[in-house]
């Protein structure tokens, strides 16, 4: 039988309170499932919540509000956090997508989340309403 988790996306108002309402939608309250885009895949390939046989669909409510909040301008907070730590041969990359972000172009974190739920499920086990 599919798992069907909901992500309400009324509730994601920037990056971390979307591994909190992931996180729940998958294991209830407090529920972990993922805090960066790596541990985000890794919970896909199951365990961490997820059934193990891949039968689960994401039902991501109100998606056009999160794809807001998790748009240029929060890639871009993420970036600068992520650039503070950086190795320094992988900086240039990182400063490179971050002026990308605050022109406004490139992948948003809306974009790369919906990216890893459609690459890391079955067919179709990603629907955005």
């Amino acid at each position: 039988m599919t798992v069907t988790y909901v992500i309400d996306g009324s509730r994601v108002t920037g990056l971390e309170q979307f591994w909190e309402v992931i996180g729940e939608a998958v294991n209830g309250p407090g529920g972990y499932f993922g805090r960066n885009l790596d541990a985000l895949a890794d919970c896909l390939s199951g365990g961490m919540g997820a059934p193990d046989d891949g039968d689960f669909v994401f039902e991501w409510r109100d998606h056009a509000s999160s794809a807001q909040a998790l748009g240029h301008e929060e890639t871009a907070r993420w970036l600068r956090q992520i650039l503070t730590r950086a190795h320094p041969t992988n900086r240039a990359s990182v400063q490179e997508r971050l002026d990308d972000a605050l022109a406004g172009r490139g992948p948003t974190l809306f974009e790369l989340i919906v990216e890893i739920l459609t690459r890391g499920g079955a067919p179709g086990a990603l629907r955005l309403s």
